[in-house]
């Protein structure tokens, strides 16, 4: 698991620019089983705020949780995210060098 693009082998000495462009070419090759893996998984993370913001005309306290789980958001898909691209950086960079 990686929690920053930075720990992602052979980006360690781009700018966050640089790797964050890189990710995303990177994302551009995930196959299409990958790319439902990680549409669910965000799936899963946003329905939950919006069931949340809907019940907050029961319980006010449901718009607080339903922005604990949005600010969890970036820690729970991000690292899958960056994970399933991995893979992929090695082919990206070969190409950007060509």
């Amino acid at each position: 698991m990686y929690f920053s693009t930075r720990q992602i082998p052979g980006l360690e000495s781009y700018s966050l620019a640089e790797r964050m462009q890189i990710i995303t070419s990177a994302a551009k090759k995930l196959t299409v089983p990958e790319k439902t893996l990680l549409n669910v998984l965000k799936l899963l993370v946003i329905v939950p705020v919006f069931v949340l913001i809907i019940r907050t005309s029961a319980d006010w306290r449901s718009l607080l949780w339903a922005f604990l789980v949005f600010l969890l958001y970036p820690l729970i898909v991000k690292p899958i995210q960056y994970s399933l691209c991995a893979k992929y950086v090695p082919q990206v960079l070969s190409k950007e060098r060509q």
